[in-house]
């Protein structure tokens, strides 16, 4: 799987943006957000909801504060239609963090990353109305503490696609993709994760013409990605194995 997305990655280039990451879906056209989230650079223009913010050498460092009972929470405040994002991250001891997207009133779609999976999803929209989230990839994949890993978000129409470390590839479509979206931004829950060189590009209104063929290939890696084990599991699998040798023992 990550071979053949590789190829297709080393294959894309962007079309308008010096700068721009390869891209699967978008072709990106102008620099709209650029902030290497470093002490000394100079910054977007954000908005922090919840949780510590903290500049440093390496990039803004963001835990959550158990006094706002709620995950860390920041957006930069801009809108935006099809897009392109990337970004740097290393979890530094979180429970998990995302790239979350809106619009300009209630939650869109977010990329979200744990110690141990990667999960790319359209978010719930109307919360108690009918809308649901759906998830488009939920895989199990490792992300240990302390290492760097890149991610990039492409929306464009109703589809969306993230690509992480330029491996691993997952989307999907839906008809709230197509709203004039806002105000994008990380979460992170627990304590700690470390974000860098968040830029976004507006993208042209129309996919890249290899996008038919590689979202084929895409769908097929996504329908054997391995799903994370469910919760509770690895502390089941322990006790099964401690009342085995307790067993034994006896």
């Amino acid at each position: 799987m990550s071979l053949r997305l590789l190829a297709l990655l080393a294959l894309a280039s962007p079309l308008c943006a010096a700068d721009a990451p390869a891209t699967l879906l978008a072709q990106p056209d102008k620099e709209l957000v650029s902030d290497a989230l470093t002490k000394d650079a100079k910054g977007a223009e954000w908005k922090i909801a919840k949780g510590k913010w903290e500049r440093a050498a390496d990039g803004i460092h963001v835990e959550e504060l158990p006094a706002d009972k709620h995950g860390a929470a920041g957006r930069v405040t801009t809108k935006l239609q099809d897009f392109v994002a990337a970004f740097d991250f290393r979890l530094d001891g979180a429970k998990s963090i995302s790239i979350s997207i809106n619009d300009a009133k209630e939650h869109v779609a977010r990329v979200m990353i744990t110690p141990t999976s990667l999960r790319v999803q359209k978010d719930d929209h109307d919360h108690d109305g009918p809308e649901k989230s759906i998830i488009f990839l939920n895989q199990a994949q490792a992300f240990e503490a302390g290492s760097w890993h890149s991610v990039v978000l492409e929306m464009v129409g109703d589809t969306m696609v993230a690509t992480i470390d330029g491996k691993i590839s997952g989307y999907g479509s839906d008809e709230l993709f197509k709203v004039e979206k806002a105000n994008p931004g990380f979460t992170c829950a627990g304590q700690s994760a470390t974000f860098r060189n968040f830029v976004i590009w507006s993208a042209k209104a129309e996919p890249k013409t290899s996008w038919k063929e590689t979202s084929v290939k895409i769908a097929e890696a996504m329908k054997v990605a391995p799903a994370p084990a469910a919760p509770g599991a690895a502390k089941g699998k322990a006790a099964a194995k401690g009342k085995g040798k307790a067993a034994a023992a006896k």
